[in-house]
């Protein structure tokens, strides 16, 4: 960070506001849109200079000048809407490798248990499974130097890196006496979108989608085809706290589920270039498999776009509650000094032509979020309906635009789960994982003559652990020093038993069955698979 003393400050402000008038391109591209901005930017710049210089006067203090810039230009984008965001040097690395979909490095999922990197899960065909990591391994040295207390962000530091580099560890495993030794060559980790692709029963193929990244289409592309290899005739596909991403992968995600070329999404924005039509390409669709849509308030943007075509052409039923409700579509645009600005261009129409961005305040952001976490959200929607701008969907039911999309079927997150027991499951110290990982350590023999334990579907149709194991885990819970409310784990006994489950699948198996398991005591999927039917009359319906 920048200090600078503020006797110091004034010719650095003055240079810069020179720099600022004299870009003769802004200037003009302001000119051209009419006199009065040209003026009021100008005299807002000059306004800028005092404010600067008066700093650099009468402020008792040393200033950090990039804090006081950034401010600056986060608080003129705030000025715009809710979605229009400056995004400093610092963070843009990270939000760019989110969205491209791959990194380098050795592909583990990691968490710091009792000091040491700890391996969740070892990354899909990366280089940690090929060298055979598995989940429990301990880390306990890199490169020869002692990895105990290693922050997050040392991790990243000294695991990443370019490919075909080589890192040197020290591995601990439980069930092992010693540790040993792996080289491992680092190299290209994609970042999947599909979090799990599995199949929920006999007939019901599950794909929990998390973000829109790059390469997104293509994963849900895969997975779909991978599902019916393995008898899938009916799809769930869930979208719940997805927050978005890029609008071309929404496009083509809707695209795989129609088989007309009907419209998908459309823009509007002040400049042609930000007004597009997306059509579906009938080569491409599947309209045989039922589906239905699972959304709730944290899905979001991209997510509404799949949701919102998928319901306006009546291709399958959308289930859970009521999403977010942003209908706005940001272009980023690059800074000379590396950060960037996420600016809103356009909005987006869903196929009947309802725009689903709800109200906000310019300025407001604050209670623009906060709105999403009212306890009787629903409700409120539910009563404001009528007031909302109605639309058609193509067989002529009525759909709502101007907050979101409200879901053919509504599921309420199940409320009977108490909070002491979400966070057990949620404590830092893994004790769900690690018990797990003791315990099929321990009974290693019994895993391995067990059919239940080498066939993963016979394991999630008939397996169950042991009722004297929940008082083992228990047990485990105190002698760790590890807090739970004992009224809240016996009410949620079951969940609890559920959620340890999945992590024997998850060691056993990998990261798709740890989610096909634990799907199985959400209640938001159990309901909706109830409505099958109903998604599939919308295939007999549609020529």
């Amino acid at each position: 960070m920048t200090k600078i003393k503020p006797k110091k400050l004034l010719p650095l402000l003055c240079a810069g506001f020179v720099i600022i008038i004299l870009i003769t391109p802004f200037t003009r591209d302001l000119y051209s849109q009419g006199k009065d901005s040209y003026k009021i930017i100008r005299s807002k710049m000059q306004v800028l200079n005092q404010i600067l210089q008066f700093i650099n006067q009468y402020y008792f203090d040393t200033v950090e000048l990039d804090n006081l810039m950034e401010g600056a230009f986060k608080g003129m984008m705030k000025e715009l809407d809710p979605h229009s965001v400056y995004i400093p040097a610092k963070k843009l690395e990270d939000i760019d490798e989110k969205f491209k979909g791959t990194f380098q490095g050795i592909g583990i999922e990691f968490d710091v248990l009792g000091g040491y990197i700890t391996v969740i899960s070892p990354v899909a065909d990366s280089p940690s499974e090929r060298a055979g990591l598995l989940p429990g391994d301990q880390i306990i040295s890199i490169n020869g130097k002692d990895a105990y207390n290693i922050t997050k962000d040392q991790v990243f530091k000294y695991l990443r890196g370019k490919k075909g580099t080589s890192v040197d560890i020290t591995v601990r495993r439980i069930g092992l006496d010693d540790p040993f030794e792996v080289t491992i060559i680092r190299d290209n980790i994609p970042i999947y979108s599909v979090r799990a692709s599995i199949m929920y029963d006999d007939s019901t193929g599950y794909i929990w989608l998390t973000r829109f990244s790059a390469t997104t289409a293509a994963e849900v592309k895969k997975s779909i085809e991978k599902l019916k290899k393995q008898g899938m005739t009916r799809l769930l596909f869930d979208l719940r706290n997805n927050s978005g991403g890029y609008l071309e992968q929404a496009a083509g995600i809707a695209d795989l589920f129609i088989t007309e070329r009907d419209t998908i999404v459309f823009t509007k924005g002040k400049r042609k270039d930000a007004e597009q039509v997306f059509f579906a390409d009938p080569r491409v669709g599947d309209g045989n498999i039922p589906l239905i849509v699972l959304v709730n308030r944290g899905s979001a943007s991209a997510s509404e776009i799949v949701s919102g075509a998928i319901q306006d052409i009546d291709r399958g039923l959308i289930a859970g509650e009521t999403t977010f409700g942003k209908g706005l579509v940001q272009r980023q645009l690059p800074l000379k000094d590396g950060s960037a600005i996420r600016i809103t261009i356009a909005r987006y129409f869903t196929p009947s032509g309802r725009l689903i961005q709800r109200p906000y305040t310019k300025g407001g952001d604050d209670q623009y979020y906060l709105k999403l976490y009212e306890k009787d959200r629903e409700k409120t929607i539910d009563s404001l309906k009528e007031l909302r701008p109605k639309y058609l969907t193509r067989s002529g039911r009525i759909v709502y635009g101007g907050g979101g999309i409200t879901p053919d079927i509504y599921i309420p997150r199940d409320a009977h789960i108490e909070n002491e027991t979400y966070k057990l499951l949620s404590n830092s110290k893994r004790p769900l994982f690690n018990w797990a990982s003791i315990y099929f350590s321990n009974n290693k023999v019994e895993k391995d003559t067990t059919e239940e334990l080498n066939n993963y579907t016979k394991f999630r149709d008939h397996w169950s652990l042991p009722e004297y194991e929940f008082q083992n885990f228990l047990l485990y819970l105190k002698q760790e020093d590890i807090h739970y409310d004992s009224t809240a784990t016996h009410n949620n006994k079951n969940y609890i038993m559920n959620h340890l489950k999945a992590e024997f699948a998850g060691i056993l198996w990998g990261n798709n069955e740890t989610w096909g398991i634990r799907r199985r005591t959400d209640n938001q999927v159990i309901e909706a698979l109830k409505y099958f039917e109903e998604a599939s009359a919308f295939i007999n319906d549609n020529p």
